[in-house]
């Protein structure tokens, strides 16, 4: 009987040493870097609203006053003057004011909401193709024509399968 036990008990050790040997080894990860074609780019807006007041008012021209025009002596020997004086360097005719013209008065004043939207781009869709397969991407910025892609390589090892007697 004690046999018996001896045996059970080396059998057990026997079967259970290859589990706990067997640990899981995680396969190195392959990395390379690469270029893909962009085959287009599309910008992703986001649309911010933003609301200000105004001060809008009804516009009632003023009265203007009425321009008296310029005295002239249009005489003759005047104008004979005029001109002899313009050869030799004399002064001109004066220069005219412009007219005076006063601001419109503003009534019925009121304040009034103006909508504007703007839109800014906070991302671009990138479709590109590497090796024949076509992918997209949402970026930060614009890569151009080529896109530099990570390519990483790693064997696939099945989950570990567990045991009925297994926790």
């Amino acid at each position: 009987m004690l046999r018996l036990r001896t045996t059970l008990f080396l059998s057990c050790l026997l079967l259970t040493a290859p589990a706990v040997a067997q640990e899981r080894v995680i396969p190195t990860e392959n990395v390379r870097l690469d270029y893909a074609q962009v085959l287009g780019v599309e910008p992703v807006y986001q649309t911010l609203r933003a609301t200000r007041t105004e001060q809008r008012c009804d516009e009632v021209p003023a009265a203007t006053p009425e321009a008296q025009p310029p005295e002239q002596d249009e005489s003759r020997w005047s104008r004979m003057v005029d001109s002899v004086r313009g050869w030799f360097g004399g002064d001109a005719e004066p220069e005219r004011a412009p007219p005076v013209t006063l601001p419109p008065v503003k009534v019925n004043c009121r304040v009034v909401p103006i909508e504007r939207e703007f839109q800014r781009p906070i991302a671009y869709d990138v479709d590109y193709i590497y090796k024949g397969v076509k992918y997209r991407s949402r970026l930060a910025e614009d890569p151009g024509n080529r896109l530099r892609i990570r390519i990483s390589v790693v064997p696939y090892v099945a989950p570990a399968q567990s045991t009925a007697s297994g926790p």
